[in-house]
This record gives structure tokens, sequence and C-alpha cells, in this order.
């Protein structure tokens, strides 16, 4: 088993490919087994644990694959603050890429318990979320909670025959040299507030780290341009001073969350246009 205690540079996190236990997690990851909800919550707040809803939803069939937490400047915040748990169910684990269910949640109020449809792509490791036009599901903290994040599960789960078929869809459409240029244009000004004042090229997006990530497809396309993104370390040009820059990886919860949903948007809608 092998174990990253780095999700993004600075970020903690744990990743294994086998099914991570709680004593892993809790080592790395401390806010999913806080004991009571931050002070700043208010009576009204309902406080569960994130491992009650891990120990339920492992009750039926989901597992734990990866986990991190936000960093925080504020150290009385680092055993509440928000986190992330992807999980696969026992039957979505077979095969070159897994689908997954996203849990988000925090103790001191900055987030419900959010649940999202997302993959994995073992080729590479890229943790990819499914785009606005699949499941989003949300909880507050209020009423039955673990309940609902379980039914909620479900809802994500059956939410994955059509990602799969998206999936399959953008394997079988070969782009142009053109339409990929075009992809990664629109993808640096998701990063960006434009193309110009990005500090790398749109080819440098394109780059293919392995042999197997050298096809046209649309949903190879997709996975060289997220992974080089959202990994970065790409070498390139400060627009305003010209000093020489290495792009950052994508380290925060939400923003890592908003890029891979904006990109599969982004791959779903070039898709839907070629069909």
């Amino acid at each position: 088993m092998q174990l990253s205690s780095r999700f993004a540079a600075k970020s903690p996190a744990i990743r294994s490919a086998v099914p991570l236990t709680n004593d892993e997690i809790a080592r790395v990851v401390p806010s999913i087994f806080a004991e009571a909800a931050h002070d700043s919550r208010s009576e009204r707040y309902t406080y569960i644990p994130t491992v009650n809803v891990l120990d339920g939803l492992r009750k039926e069939g989901f597992q734990p694959f990866m986990a991190c937490q936000t960093k925080v400047r504020n150290l009385d915040k680092i055993d509440h603050t928000k986190h992330m748990i992807r999980l696969r169910h026992a039957d979505q684990i077979a095969g070159s890429e897994a689908n997954e269910i996203i849990l988000l949640n925090s103790h001191d109020g900055s987030s419900s318990y959010q649940m999202l449809a997302g993959m994995f792509r073992f080729v590479c490791q890229n943790g990819m979320v499914c785009g606005d036009t699949l499941a989003d599901f949300r909880v507050p903290h209020k009423g039955d909670v673990v309940g609902q994040v379980i039914e909620g599960a479900f809802t994500v789960l059956d939410s994955f025959a059509q990602a799969t078929e998206q999936r399959e869809e953008m394997k079988a459409l070969t782009l142009r040299p053109a339409e990929q240029t075009a992809f990664a244009r629109a993808a640096l000004t998701l990063r960006y507030d434009d193309e110009e004042s990005a500090p790398i090229r749109a080819d440098q997006l394109l780059r293919a780290k392995r042999t197997a990530d050298r096809e046209g497809d649309l949903w190879t396309t997709f996975n060289r341009v997220q992974e080089n993104m959202t990994r970065g370390g790409i070498h390139g040009r400060n627009s305003t001073t010209g000093r020489n820059v290495t792009t950052r990886p994508i380290n925060g919860i939400d923003q890592n969350v908003k890029v891979n949903r904006a990109l599969w948007v982004l791959a779903e809608e070039m898709r839907k246009l070629a069909a």
C-alpha cells in the first residue's frame, strides 16, 4: 500500500490503492474525527461526526481511498475545518477508471454535507469531478444527517450510468489538432483571467506525460489538460513582469472541485457540439 501525506503542496491528505482505515485517515486528516462542533456553532447546528457517516457508508459497501482537509491559518479550526473523502463502491472499483463518491463536510459551518459524482483514472491517479449535469446532493446540518447522506450516496451512485455513458462517448470522439488546442485554450481561461495573462501556453497543457495519453480523442485530451493544470509544475513566463515562473498545483478543496467540474462541463459541451 502506498500512502501519500500530501494531496497537493502543503495540503494535508492521504491516498491509497486499497481502502483506508480510520486510524490511517486520522493521522493526516483529523477534522474528520472532530468530537464536537466548533465553538462558533449555535445550538441549532446538528453536529454529526463525519466518521459516523463514513462508517455508515462502509456498511453500504462504500470504501474510502483518499481524504484531505484544507490548510488553515487559525490553528483553532484545524480539527474542524473543511475536509473531503473520495469513496468507491465495491462494484465500481474494477477497470482503468473507477466511479467515486466525493463527500465534503466541515464542523465549523464552512460547508454543509455535500456529495458529488467523481471519477478516478488509475494510470495517472487523476481525480476528476463530474459536471453540473450530474449528481450534486447537499444535506444541511440538521435532522437525520446520517440517513440523508447515505440516501444521497445512492443517488450519486445512480448517476454513474450517465457519467460512464458520457465518458465512453468522449473516448469515441476524435479531435483534430485545432480542436484540441481550442479545448486547452478554453481551459486556460478557467484558471486565469484570460489566455493572454496566463503564464503558460495551451500547447503545454496538451503535452502527454506517458505514451498512453498521446491519443487524440476527447477523453484523453481532457485528461492531459486536467492533469497538467491541477498538478502544476509547468514552466512559463509571467505576462506582466516577464520573469520565469512554474505553475503551482491547485491546492484548495473548493478550487480543485470547481476547476475539475468546469473542465468536465467544458468537455461535455464539446462532445455535444461534435455530436
